[in-house]
């Protein structure tokens, strides 16, 4: 063994664990269960508000699942709504950038509401990361993932199995990525995917075979995303200690 390796937790000074709690537990995860969107929604604007008060409150990510709607980014070119009035689900048009996209049962919704300016106030180094964050996590499921240049989400060859979509406010983030995990995919033919023509959507289950729930990958990339978050953002500082 090497180092600080080679101790047992107990032969640590309790200052010393508390400076590696405190490292480790800046990003706040919570899985919420089914959430109604417009409640999601004022959950996100609610954190976003704490944290332009406060800037030591802590990063957070919101994992949940939706009942059905359609959402859209606030752009003058609405088109691939295909006209909207056909929708079989309400429709959000939020702070967002993007085109249309679903969110449903059997999806895995996560919202990052995290402080950037921490983080090089860099989009789309933090667009990246939420990327390889996903690649990683349908990885460790037998799904070999990627990005594509120049389009945002994540793909299975020709096949999109993430989309995302973020706001920032004062360089805070909010929105972030659906994970197609189980369930209907037939509502994104109602509409454009993302504005990109003919693009074929998959999920978990289409591509191993096996029975997903949500909860379940929901805690899997919550582990994931205590492990990276260092990837994107520095630690907040904490008081030095005397030893």
């Amino acid at each position: 063994m090497n180092g600080l390796r080679s101790f047992s937790e107990a032969a640590v000074p309790r200052t010393l664990l508390d400076i590696g709690a405190a490292r480790r537990s800046y990003l706040d995860v919570r899985w919420l269960g089914r959430v109604d969107f417009a409640h999601a929604l004022a959950l996100q604007e609610e954190i976003v508000a704490k944290k332009r008060e406060d800037r030591s409150h802590a990063d957070e990510l919101l994992l949940l699942e939706h009942d059905a709607v359609y959402t859209i980014g606030r752009t003058p070119d609405q088109s691939s709504l295909l006209g909207a009035a056909h929708l079989p689900h309400p429709l959000f048009a939020i702070n967002r950038g993007g085109q249309a996209t679903y969110h449903g049962p059997g999806q895995l919704m996560g919202y990052p509401i995290i402080d950037l300016r921490r983080c090089g106030q860099d989009l789309h180094k933090y667009l990246r990361w939420l990327e390889r964050l996903l690649i990683e996590l349908l990885a460790g499921h037998g799904i070999a993932a990627s990005q594509r240049e120049s389009l945002t989400g994540v793909w299975v060859g020709g096949r999109k199995i993430a989309s995302i979509g973020v706001g920032v406010r004062h360089w805070i983030t909010m929105h972030g990525f659906a994970l197609n995990v189980c369930g209907d995919l037939s509502p994104f033919d109602q509409i454009v995917p993302c504005g990109i023509n003919n693009v074929a959507m998959t999920s978990i289950e289409k591509e191993t075979g096996r029975a997903f729930s949500v909860a379940a990958v929901a805690a899997s990339l919550e582990k994931l995303a205590l492990n990276r978050i260092s990837d994107l953002c520095i630690a907040p500082e904490v008081e030095p200690i005397s030893v």
